[in-house]
């Protein structure tokens, strides 16, 4: 089942070799379907029980998460990203997390200096040999508790029409690239 969410996360998947150790260089493999969300919210669980959105496949498969997310108020954003087995977490291109590798749950930490306005997110995964999977990501506005990530929390304004957007409500909004 497929379910399209505009404002979500569009997760590409691929098929790995039984032998990767790291993430797969997305740009040379082969798509296999896409998945859509609005947060990842997979705490660690036994690998038996599946990945959502994966109907076909227990292990070796990587997917690759792109979205764009609103920021209202600038300031130091904190990122929290849990996986089994590797991920990372990238902010307008830029690494935060790095959670690469054959491991069982690991959490990480990361920061980005985020500017109020549109930008990009994307978050790369794969499960490797079988026992758990799991890919949590939450953020922590200036000043807040972490809690799961949600692109649905994180819309531009109903009146914010694009980056040259006039309305006093939108002033100083710009599109990253």
């Amino acid at each position: 089942m497929y379910l399209l969410i505009p404002s979500g996360l569009q997760g590409t998947i691929y098929y790995i070799s039984h032998s990767e150790k790291k993430l797969l260089d997305f740009d040379k493999g082969k798509p296999r379907g896409t998945i859509y969300a609005s947060s990842l919210n997979i705490p660690p669980q036994d690998y038996k029980l599946g990945f959502p959105g994966i109907s076909n496949r227990l292990e070796w498969f990587a997917i690759d998460y792109r979205g764009k997310f609103w920021v209202e108020n600038a300031g130091d954003y904190r990122f929290e990203l849990t996986a089994d087995d590797g991920a990372m977490l990238y902010v307008d291109g830029q690494l935060v997390i790095d959670n690469s590798g054959l491991h069982p749950p690991v959490t990480l930490n990361g920061k980005a200096g985020l500017r109020q306005g549109t930008h990009t997110i994307r978050v790369t995964y794969f499960q490797g040999i079988k026992y758990q999977v799991a890919l949590v990501l939450k953020i922590a506005r200036p000043g807040e508790e972490y809690r799961v990530f949600n692109t649905n929390e994180f819309r531009p304004p109903a009146t914010f029409t694009g980056p040259g957007d006039t309305n006093p409500e939108a002033t100083g909004a710009q599109s990253a690239k």
